[in-house]
């Protein structure tokens, strides 16, 4: 399980109220700063619209580009 938090006053501070046994072993991972706040969607956005010049039914008919089956 992945719980999200942040660092306040130099403490480790697990957002929401994760239920924890004391004692707990845990590990700590510093996201890069890009990451951040930030959802896998979100990240991926910055690829959104970058390439050009793609057929307008590409998403549609992936398959017939990559492997010559029939259109949909």
């Amino acid at each position: 399980m992945v719980y999200r938090g942040h660092i306040q006053n130099g403490v480790v501070v697990v957002d929401g109220t994760p239920d924890l046994p004391e004692g707990a072993e845990v590990r700590v991972e510093l996201l890069p700063a890009g990451e951040q706040g930030s959802s896998l969607g979100q990240r991926l956005m910055r690829f959104a619209g970058v390439l050009r010049g793609l057929p307008p039914d590409l998403a549609r008919n992936h398959d017939h580009y990559l492997y010559g089956v029939p259109r949909k």
